[in-house]
């Protein structure tokens, strides 16, 4: 894999398959942002140039990464024994600079973020959170490395882990979304409902979670395409949202629904001196 750094005005790096020309634009200082994902010569993400451009702004496209929570907490309060920490919603790992190298296999590369006065106003933990990112022919699968480095008899390290990919799509009236099942949960209004009710209102806009029973395709017949999320236990839970008129659709990987750390459905521990490993693929074929 080939490597190229920012150059000029852009603060994107760009990692290249020679292979296949696959390629990723990474942004590490904001958030360990993936800006782009060209598979096949196409585009396969969103993104929002112009909002990205304004740091006041929170970032619409690429793949923001969610974590120590998906959704938010009542109050935006994270409430532990060791006290009670505002935590605004999807946490914090989208706002601070990561760090970044190639894997040593060449295949990718791997973005790190480790605790620091930042996280510990919101998250009193000593963590590392690693993210390795690797191109496979006509995919990309993501896993994701949490560990807990506190001492000994330090309280287990609580999270959920979410991925909120932006698939650009070109007809958002006629994409489909399959294996999906037939009951979710609409985050607008908070209740159970009917997945087919929702994907007919993609275009007014939607927000529901379902429980993940395999891949997921969202087939997009004006683009000419079919991306398909292959989520893997525990972050197996889907999500899909969509925010008219822009031309996407995400389909994200959650590993707890909102609230988790708070009703502790869903919620992952880590004990002292471990790691948990997660992951998800996405893979692309044409129509």
């Amino acid at each position: 894999m080939t490597l190229q750094p920012p150059s000029g005005a852009s603060r994107h790096w760009r990692f290249t398959d020679p292979a296949s020309g696959d390629s990723l634009t990474v942004v590490p200082e904001r958030g360990g942002l993936v800006t782009g994902w060209c598979c096949g010569g196409e585009e396969i993400l969103y993104f929002d140039a112009e909002r990205f451009a304004d740091p006041a702004k929170s970032v619409r496209g690429g793949i923001p990464v969610l974590f120590p929570i998906c959704g938010n907490l009542p109050g935006d309060e994270l409430v532990l024994p060791q006290g009670s920490f505002p935590l605004a919603q999807h946490g914090f790992a989208r706002d601070l600079p990561w760090s970044m190298a190639p894997l040593a296999d060449g295949d990718g590369v791997v973005l790190r973020l480790d605790d620091g006065p930042e996280s510990r106003s919101h998250f009193p933990f000593a963590f590392g959170l690693e993210l390795e990112l690797r191109l496979q022919p006509s995919a990309l699968a993501i896993t994701a490395r949490i560990s807990h480095r506190g001492a000994a008899g330090t309280a287990p390290l609580p999270f959920s882990l979410g991925l909120h990919p932006y698939v650009a799509v070109a007809d958002l009236a006629h994409v489909r979304l399959e294996g999906l099942p037939e009951s979710c949960f609409d985050h607008l209004t908070m209740a159970p409902a009917a997945t087919a009710e929702q994907l007919s209102q993609l275009e007014r806009g939607v927000d529901f979670l379902c429980t993940g029973e395999g891949p997921v395709r969202l087939v997009d017949p004006a683009g000419g395409r079919v991306v398909t999320l292959h989520p893997s236990a525990p972050m197996d839970l889907v999500v899909v949202w969509s925010d008219p008129p822009r031309p996407m659709l995400c389909l994200e990987p959650w590993s707890g629904p909102r609230g988790a750390l708070s009703t502790g459905e869903r919620r992952l521990l880590v004990p002292a001196g471990e790691s948990l490993e997660l992951g998800c693929r996405y893979s692309v074929e044409t129509l």
